[in-house]
């Protein structure tokens, strides 16, 4: 099985176990509950469930308290990206190659559905307490996901780039700020969580953290030079976008092939991070990897 294959088949796993925290759609808020499963089974690489998965699993972890996590962070993401996409972020019709949640809801329900999963999220992941009320870990993974989501990660992020859009000088350190909280945090967060679940000692999650952020800031920079060398058909959304609302990027700073080298350097070093603990994931390292040669 080559490394396509092997992460569709783990892809396919996580979105079974994810999907099925989904509301039902009914009831007189029926309207925000579609909007809210039309943006969360809109596709995706489902890299964040499946990382705090694989990590969870390399220090041991078999237990189902896992997975309303998996699906928290998932809809963290998804909450996010709904926001994202709204007038007065990015403003973007397309996502995954369908119409944007408030195109195809309106602009107050894109609002409401945000909302709705940010909320639904952390009532999945009370889910956990219940699942195993003696874990003390739990409560550890569940402060983690909170502080990563927030004004200390990827929300704090998010307000950075939004004053640079309207005008704020964007200077190099602002950059790597924005690039840290706005999407490393969620990445942090997903293998920090799987880590601690699992039993992680203080030293294996420092380690965890550190590769995280590295694979978060790999991740970021590739979608800037996407945005550069892609096309709408892969990507699901308009290309050059960066260049047409001149938004400073990583590609802005150090050029197209810096770009890619640092890439592959940032990704390889989580690897090699990962390698220096006790514990293994093959694929856990493979799917890292993979990070360099995606396309969307």
């Amino acid at each position: 099985m080559d490394r396509i294959e092997e992460v569709n088949l783990h892809t396919k796993e996580v979105e079974h176990i994810i999907t099925g925290y989904l509301p039902k759609e009914e009831g007189f808020q029926k309207t925000v509950i579609e909007a809210m499963n039309y943006s969360f089974l809109a596709g995706g690489k489902r890299l964040r469930p499946m990382l705090m998965l694989e990590t969870y699993r390399m220090f041991g972890g078999s237990s189902k308290v896992i997975e309303p996590f998996m699906a928290a962070i998932e809809m963290i993401h998804t909450y996010s990206l709904v926001h994202d996409d709204l007038p007065a972020m990015d403003n973007d019709d397309l996502r995954r190659g369908k119409p944007t949640t408030h195109k195809a809801y309106g602009e107050a329900m894109g609002i409401l559905a945000g909302d709705g999963l940010l909320n639904l999220a952390y009532e999945t992941v009370a889910l956990a307490f219940s699942m195993e009320p003696e874990n003390v870990r739990v409560g550890q993974a569940f402060a983690v996901l909170a502080k990563k989501a927030g004004i200390y990660g990827m929300v704090g992020g998010q307000t950075v780039d939004v004053e640079t859009d309207k005008g704020d000088a964007i200077t190099r350190e602002k950059l790597d700020f924005i690039y840290r909280l706005k999407t490393s945090a969620l990445i942090e967060a997903s293998m920090l969580v799987g880590a601690i679940l699992a039993g992680a000692s203080e030293a294996e999650q420092e380690i965890i953290e550190k590769a995280a952020g590295e694979v978060g800031l790999a991740f970021q920079i590739q979608d800037d030079i996407l945005d550069v060398t892609g096309t709408s058909e892969i990507l699901g959304k308009p290309v050059g976008s960066d260049e047409k609302n001149n938004k400073a990027t990583y590609v802005t700073y150090e050029g197209l092939e810096k770009s890619k080298e640092d890439v592959e350097y940032l990704s390889k070093s989580a690897v090699e991070r990962l390698a220096s603990l006790s514990v293994k994931n093959e694929f856990l390292n493979q799917l890292l990897l993979s990070l360099i040669q995606r396309e969307k």
